[in-house]
């Protein structure tokens, strides 16, 4: 399965905003860009003002590196919420977050969603008792998610559980309450530039 090996840094200076790619890195003074805030390459000083194509595809760029996906993948994401029932865009982004590396992510138990695929790929976590090594896995309402081993892992500090997961301090797991709606998204995408450039 093809994945993306370049620098990270790069990805959030092209999409001119903070990805969190790097997990602490990207929250301090050593984030590359507060010190070089043009896009890479020889003409990245200067941008030029984007067509609404343009703004359509940047949005879907910066969609797809947050959840760190390719293409064909999240195009799949995109056709799976188009035939679903609902709305569209909630539909999408549910689909993103319910991903197991994600939910991982989102517990509190990585720093950035490639380390909780990393620690994914070496069965560190199970969902509902089970051992799942696939970072695409699909959760769903009622599942739970669960360290093999807690003392392997460690909590991300400061980081804040959505209002649609509980943690059991006590039995050390997450559960998926419910799925989150449109307005309890924290990521800073409009996922209706993402729908038009796949409706075009």
């Amino acid at each position: 399965m093809s994945r993306y090996t370049g620098p990270k840094c790069r990805l959030c200076r092209r999409e001119g905003t903070k990805l969190y790619l790097k997990g602490t890195k990207c929250l301090g003074d050593k984030c590359t860009i507060t010190k070089r805030q043009q896009a890479p390459g020889q003409h990245g000083t200067s941008r030029r003002r984007l067509s609404e194509y343009g703004v359509q595809m940047r949005e879907k760029q910066k969609a797809k590196r947050i959840y760190g996906i390719m293409e064909k993948q999240f195009k799949n994401y995109v056709n799976a919420a188009l035939k679903n029932k609902g709305i569209t865009g909630e539909v999408l982004m549910q689909e993103l977050e319910t991903r197991f590396d994600n939910m991982v992510y989102r517990s509190g138990f990585a720093v950035s969603r490639a380390q909780a695929r990393q620690l994914i790929r070496s069965d560190f976590f199970m969902v509902n008792d089970q051992v799942i090594n696939a970072p695409a896995f699909k959760l769903k309402s009622g599942d739970i998610i669960k360290p093999v081993a807690f003392d392997r892992v460690h909590l991300r500090e400061g980081f804040v559980l959505p209002e649609w997961l509980d943690a059991n301090v006590k039995e050390r797991y997450v559960k998926i309450n419910r799925l989150p709606v449109l307005d309890e998204f924290s990521e800073d995408v409009n996922v209706q530039l993402i729908i038009e450039f796949y409706s075009r």
